[in-house]
């Protein structure tokens, strides 16, 4: 399967060209290696939040949810309380699930102790993939996995460690987003610049 185009340009198959902020968040951060702690707990917020849903609908309220969820620091969100949880769920802008948000509070105080226990949560989560993105040769739909020995992992340590709604698939889709494993297709034009960038 040929990769769309737009502007004489190859994209990832998957993207809708009609959407704008989609495309965007396709060219310009899907896949891009992240190492900084905050943008990393954004990512895996709006990864769990996405449970069931389409990752658009999730891209769609981003700008909700960092005013919501206070830019996604996870020092603040883990003070949350349950007036707060209350309020949340009144807000419109996100998605309205009680365990979703629930869960998210209760990721930013474990994502704290991760921190806490290994100096960053970046050294952590990168340590399932030996510290440097995995390129996967993705030619065609059926090439994308759901999920991977590598999210597997992460998922149950992540459980162990008490984190919830992050289950293999939604790791790897979170692997995927925070470029852990590049999997642009081969002749997307996000594939080679990614790699010549930031490895």
């Amino acid at each position: 399967m040929k990769t769309k185009e737009k502007n004489n340009i190859r994209r990832c198959p998957w993207v809708d060209l009609s959407k704008v902020d989609y495309v965007e968040y396709h060219d310009k951060e899907w896949g891009v290696p992240v190492y900084n702690d905050r943008l990393m707990f954004e990512f895996l917020t709006l990864e769990s939040a996405q449970a069931g849903l389409s990752w658009y609908t999730v891209l769609k309220k981003r700008e909700h949810y960092r005013r919501a969820f206070e830019n996604f620091e996870p020092e603040k969100i883990a003070r949350f309380n349950q007036a707060k949880i209350e309020e949340l769920l009144l807000n419109p802008g996100i998605i309205r699930n009680r365990l979703k948000i629930e869960a998210t509070v209760n990721n930013a105080q474990k994502f704290l102790e991760v921190q806490g226990a290994f100096g960053s949560f970046s050294k952590y989560i990168w340590g399932f993939v030996g510290g440097k993105p995995k390129i996967n040769r993705i030619r065609k739909l059926s090439d994308y996995l759901a999920t991977s020995k590598e999210s597997d992992a992460l998922s149950k340590d992540l459980k162990n460690r008490g984190f919830k709604f992050l289950g293999s698939t939604i790791c790897y889709a979170h692997m995927q987003a925070t470029g852990m494993i590049n999997d642009h297709f081969l002749d997307c034009f996000r594939k080679s610049e990614i790699i010549d960038r930031y490895y």
